[in-house]
């Protein structure tokens, strides 16, 4: 499956939504069909970056969604916060749980992905299954919920590849509802958007290293 081409319309209602704030972190809500940083392209400007730093001139990046994910998206407001917060996802100290949508009715109850990625790079940015030479990526999935024709899951990333859940999901032969890189027709046409949702997400605090989980509702 392509992606099709694509007019860049993100959404604009609500501009910008703040899920917590204090001295050292921002926590937003992304809606779908936002890009996290901007495009190359003048009409790719528009991004929660953006919208955060005009609201917020503070805000400094620390990770990133994919433009058609929804969910939490975790910022800093300093420096030192950037650093603090970049090393825990670089060392896996974050746990962060989502919601998907999958074709199919998932057998069992639980699992786990094991299968390391790397870049399809006649077709980038599509990622692909690649044990001998790929980086290693793991993914926990519980089912939630079974319907007609899909299944509600809950996924843990243990690892953060880029499009890790998505393609995790299409090995199981259970791709994403909505998802224009690697859904066949059916299930691409089952959704209107990528049904895929950063629905929590845990870290340590940068001033005093206390646990704190923050919680974004699933829109699907």
């Amino acid at each position: 499956m392509r992606p099709a081409p694509f007019h860049y319309a993100p959404p604009t209602d609500p501009h910008l939504t703040v899920l917590h704030r204090d001295d050292d972190l921002l926590v937003l809500s992304k809606p779908s069909g936002l890009l996290t940083v901007p495009g190359k392209e003048a009409d790719l400007a528009d991004c929660l970056e953006k919208r955060a730093r005009d609201a917020d001139p503070e805000a400094l990046l620390v990770h990133r969604l994919d433009r058609d994910t929804s969910g939490i998206v975790l910022m800093a407001r300093n420096r030192k916060a950037q650093r603090h917060l970049g090393l825990q996802f670089e060392r896996r100290m974050t746990q962060k749980i989502y919601i998907a949508r999958v074709w199919g009715r998932v057998m069992g109850e639980s699992g786990c992905v094991d299968a390391a990625l790397s870049c399809d790079w006649p077709n980038r940015p599509k990622q692909m299954i690649d044990n001998e030479n790929g980086r290693p990526a793991q993914t926990e999935w519980n089912v939630m919920d079974r319907e007609a024709m899909s299944t509600r899951l809950m996924l843990r990333p243990l690892t953060g590849r880029s499009h890790q859940l998505r393609v995790h999901m299409l090995s199981l032969g259970h791709p994403v509802l909505g998802d224009n890189f690697y859904a066949h027709d059916e299930a691409l046409k089952a959704a209107d958007r990528l049904q895929l949702h950063a629905a929590e997400l845990t870290i340590r605090h940068p001033a005093d290293g206390r646990f704190c989980t923050f919680h974004d509702p699933c829109p699907f």
